[in-house]
C-alpha cells in the first residue's frame, strides 16, 4: 500500500501537480483505502502543523525583508562593500559575494536575495565587462548564504517541527554561512584571475571609509538588532521578527524617507501570499509524514542505512548523497518537511548532535536552489542576466563544486555548526 503512496505522490509530481495537492491527495487516499480511520483526520493533522508560535516569526522576517529592499538599503549595501573588497581581483565579483553575505542578515531567502541583488549588480558586472554567464552564477551561488547566516525562513521551519530552538540553530549557522561566502570568493579570485575581469582602485581616506558606514549603518544595524536579541534572551525569534518589522517601517518612514504607504501594501501582500505559500506545506506535510510513520516507512529506512554501516561519519555521507539528488527535484521547505522526521532519529541513533545534522540538512538542501532541474535560483538570475537556463546550469557548477565541499567540511568537523552556540550556551 505505501509504494502504491509513493508512486501516486511521485506521479502527482510528475504530471505538475503542485507539491502541497500532491502529498495532500496522496495521504487522503492512503487513509480512504488503506485504513479505517475517518478522512477528519487530514485536517486534524494539518491544523495541529500550523498551530505554532515560532511559526509566526515566518511573515514578521518576510515583511522585514520586503520593507527593507524598498528603502534602497541593497544599494547602500553594495557601495559599503564596494569600499571594503572591490579593489580585490574580481571587483564586483567580490561584491556581490559580500552583499549576499550582508543581505543574508535581513531576509533570509535565497530568491529574495537572487532577485534584490541580481537587478542591481548583474547588468553593473554586465557592463564592467563581467560575463553575463559568470555574473549570473556567482549571484545564484552567493545568493543560498541567505538562509544559512541567520535570521533564516528555512531554520524557523525546521527548529519548530522538530522542536529545536530556532536560536541556537541561527547561531549554528553563522560560521557556515561565512565558510560558504569565503569559498566562494575564493572561485571568483581565481576564475576572474584566469577571465582577466576588472577590479576597482581603493580609497584608502578615512573619510570614504567613514562616509561608507554611515551610509550603510541602518542597515548593518538590523542584523545585529535580530541576532543580538535572539542569542542574549531578550526576545524570541517570533518576537525578533516583529521588532525587525518595526525597525523596518522606523527606518524607511522616518529615516531613509523612501518608504511609502503603497509600498507598505505591497509588502503586506507579497508577505501574505508567500506566508500562505509556506504554511501551506507546511500543514499537508503533517498528515504526509503521519501516513508515512503509520507504515513505520522511517524504520525502515533507519534499518536500511544502519545495515550498510552504523559508523556516523558513513551515515552522514549516504544521508548527504540522498538529500543532495531530493533537492535537485522538490522545493526546499518540503523536503525538510517530509525528510527531516524521518532522518533525524536515525542521526540521533547513531551519536551524531541533532543541532549539527539540522546544519547538515539545511545546507545541503539550500544548495539544492542551485542545482539543476529544479534550481528556483537560477531561474531568477537568468533572465536578468538575459541568458539560458542551460548556459547558467554550466557556469554555475564551479561554484556548486565549492558549496558541496563546504558541506563536506560542516559534515565531517562538527564543531564549525557547535562552536558558536556552545559558546552561548545553546
Amino acid at each position: 500500500m505505501i509504494s502504491l503512496i509513493l508512486l501516486i505522490f511521485f506521479a502527482f509530481l510528475i504530471s505538475g501537480t503542485p507539491i502541497a495537492f500532491s502529498l495532500v491527495i496522496s495521504a487522503t487516499i492512503f487513509l480512504y483505502f488503506g485504513t479505517t480511520r475517518p478522512l477528519e483526520a487530514i485536517v486534524q493533522q494539518m491544523f495541529t502543523a500550523a498551530d505554532s508560535f515560532p511559526l509566526m516569526a515566518i511573515p514578521f522576517f518576510l515583511l522585514a525583508g520586503e520593507l527593507m529592499n524598498v528603502t534602497g538599503i541593497t544599494n547602500q549595501l553594495v557601495a559599503f562593500a564596494n569600499i571594503l573588497i572591490g579593489w580585490i581581483r574580481g571587483g564586483l565579483a567580490q561584491v556581490n559575494i559580500l552583499v549576499s553575505m550582508l543581505f543574508a542578515g535581513i531576509t533570509g531567502s535565497a530568491i529574495a536575495d537572487t532577485a534584490a541583488i541580481g537587478s542591481i549588480l548583474i547588468p553593473s558586472m554586465k557592463e564592467e565587462g563581467f560575463d553575463a554567464d559568470f555574473s549570473a552564477a556567482i549571484t545564484a551561488a552567493s545568493s543560498v548564504i541567505g538562509p544559512i547566516i541567520p535570521p533564516s525562513i528555512i531554520m524557523v521551519v525546521y527548529g519548530s517541527t522538530l522542536n529545536i530552538s530556532i536560536g541556537a540553530m541561527f547561531a549554528a549557522g553563522i560560521l557556515p554561512g561565512i565558510l560558504v561566502g569565503l569559498g566562494l570568493m575564493v572561485a571568483a579570485f581565481i576564475v576572474s584571475g584566469k577571465r582577466k575581469y576588472p577590479t576597482h582602485k581603493f580609497d584608502w581616506r578615512p573619510k570614504t571609509i567613514a562616509n561608507g558606514l554611515k551610509e550603510a549603518f541602518f542597515a548593518l544595524l538590523m542584523p545585529l538588532i535580530i541576532l543580538g536579541g535572539i542569542l542574549s534572551g531578550v526576545f524570541t525569534a517570533t518576537e525578533a521578527g516583529a521588532v525587525a518589522v518595526l525597525y523596518a517601517l522606523i527606518v524607511g518612514l522616518f529615516i531613509f524617507r523612501s518608504l511609502k504607504f503603497k509600498d507598505i501594501y505591497t509588502a503586506l501582500l507579497r508577505t501574505a501570499i508567500t506566508t500562505s505559500t509556506i504554511m501551506l506545506l507546511v500543514s499537508v506535510s503533517n498528515p504526509f509524514g503521519w501516513v508515512l510513520s503509520i507504515q513505520q516507512i522511517p524504520q525502515l529506512v533507519a534499518s536500511s542505512l544502519l545495515s550498510i554501516s552504523e559508523q556516523p561519519l558513513v551515515i552522514l555521507i549516504l544521508m548527504n548523497i540522498l538529500l543532495l539528488i531530493a533537492g535537485m527535484f522538490i522545493e526546499t521547505t518540503a523536503n525538510v518537511l517530509i525528510l527531516a522526521p524521518i532522518l533525524m532519529p536515525i542521526a540521533i541513533s547513531v551519536g551524531i548532535d541533532p543541532l549539527h545534522f539540522a546544519m547538515i540538512m539545511i545546507v545541503n538542501l539550500i544548495i539544492g536552489l542551485i542545482t539543476p532541474p529544479l534550481g528556483l535560483c537560477l531561474f531568477v538570475a537568468a533572465p536578468i542576466a538575459e541568458i539560458t537556463i542551460e548556459r547558467l546550469s554550466i557556469s554555475i557548477l564551479p561554484y556548486l563544486f565549492v558549496e558541496i565541499l563546504v558541506l563536506l567540511l560542516i559534515t565531517i568537523f562538527p564543531k564549525i555548526s557547535l562552536f558558536i552556540p556552545s559558546l552561548l550556551g545553546f
